[in-house]
């Protein structure tokens, strides 16, 4: 009989309070609404916007200083993922890892990539989140390519002997910022409500967009003004090095990893010759419209050796592939039909 009393004293306080929250519920969980469209989102740089692809998307053209370059044509528009129903592209021409992150940082007009994912996680139900960044932190890509152009020029020593002793030192301190910045994805992504296992975070690599072996013809400022041994350089070891920094930043953040290292063998700029239909990457590029306005006069050359129209479908291509597998990181390789396939990497 004690017992019982004992129950009914310990069950009627829970009642009560079952009563109380029933009259106020709690708020609901943060995400979505569990109806809503699925999404893909690209973040990073120039290879993710779709520089070299032409078609930008009007105000990114260099409307109001904005030179994000965002083409319709970029590979995020060519990635297939099962049950998605809208492609985000925040990648801009130009960004670092900083800005890809949380940050209040302000580069080509545009600020956090991070904040603005946190916006589309709310009203869609994020799938797939695809980066390609840290080519414009420590490494400075655009700047060394640019070196090697101005020693062709000069008729100098090849650009790449200056640069090999320092750049692999480069690469390592641009391996955190990477890092941070995808800890920052998944940051904004939990605090919407989303888990890890919700869904897939990728980081990319980059293609060599120049390789030796091209064209005499075109060894010059009618395709790739740039010395053969700075050539061999930036296929047979910036690439690759870079890749493997990009890799390690994947797996500190448990990150799958996309190496397009040698995604554009045999395909580089001016490797064509006479048919630059064969290219996936932009010869020497020069904007002479805008040669003939100051501000546009700056971003003459923005994009010359990114990929095309033709590498950023064949890049999308690849991705598709390697989301339909369960991989956590592979390779991006020519196949024998001529298009790229995404290679799992053996553990």
């Amino acid at each position: 009989m004690l017992r019982r009393l004992v129950a009914v004293a310990l069950v009627l306080p829970l009642l009560a309070l079952l009563l109380v929250v029933s009259d106020s519920p709690y708020p609901p969980l943060p995400g979505p609404p569990r109806d809503a469209p699925r999404a893909i989102v690209a973040m990073g740089d120039s290879t993710m916007s779709g520089e070299g692809a032409g078609s930008y998307e009007p105000g990114t053209d260099g409307e109001n200083g904005n030179w994000c370059h965002r083409s319709t044509g970029a590979s995020v528009h060519h990635t297939r993922v099962e049950g998605v129903d809208r492609v985000f592209n925040l990648a801009c021409s130009g960004a670092n890892a900083e800005q890809v992150g949380i940050t209040d940082q302000v580069r080509n007009t545009e600020g956090s990539q991070a904040r603005r994912l946190a916006d589309i996680a709310r009203q869609y139900r994020v799938t797939t989140v695809v980066v390609a960044v840290g080519a414009n932190d420590d490494p400075r890509f655009a700047d060394v390519l640019g070196a090697c152009l101005r020693a062709w020029i000069e008729r100098r020593t090849d650009c790449s002997k200056a640069m090999a002793d320092e750049w692999r030192s480069r690469v390592d301190r641009m391996a955190p910022k990477v890092e941070r910045a995808l800890r920052d994805i998944r940051r904004v992504l939990q605090d919407e409500g989303y888990t890890p296992r919700s869904y897939t975070l990728v980081l990319q690599s980059y293609a060599a967009p120049v390789a030796p072996g091209l064209p005499f013809d075109l060894q010059n400022l009618a395709g790739c003004p740039l010395r053969t041994g700075d050539l061999e350089w930036v296929r047979d070891q910036a690439v690759s090095e870079l890749s493997a920094g990009l890799r390690r930043a994947a797996g500190a953040v448990d990150a799958r990893f996309l190496d397009l290292s040698r995604a554009g063998e045999r395909h580089e700029a001016c490797t064509g010759g006479g048919e630059p239909e064969q290219e996936w990457f932009t010869r020497l590029t020069v904007d002479f419209d805008g040669l003939n306005d100051t501000e546009r006069a700056k971003h003459a050359l923005q994009e010359s050796f990114h990929p095309n129209a033709r590498g950023h479908e064949q890049f999308g291509r690849c991705m598709s592939r390697f989301l339909a597998t369960s991989a956590k990181s592979a390779a991006c390789v020519v196949g024998e039909d001529g298009n790229l396939d995404a290679v799992p990497d053996r553990d």
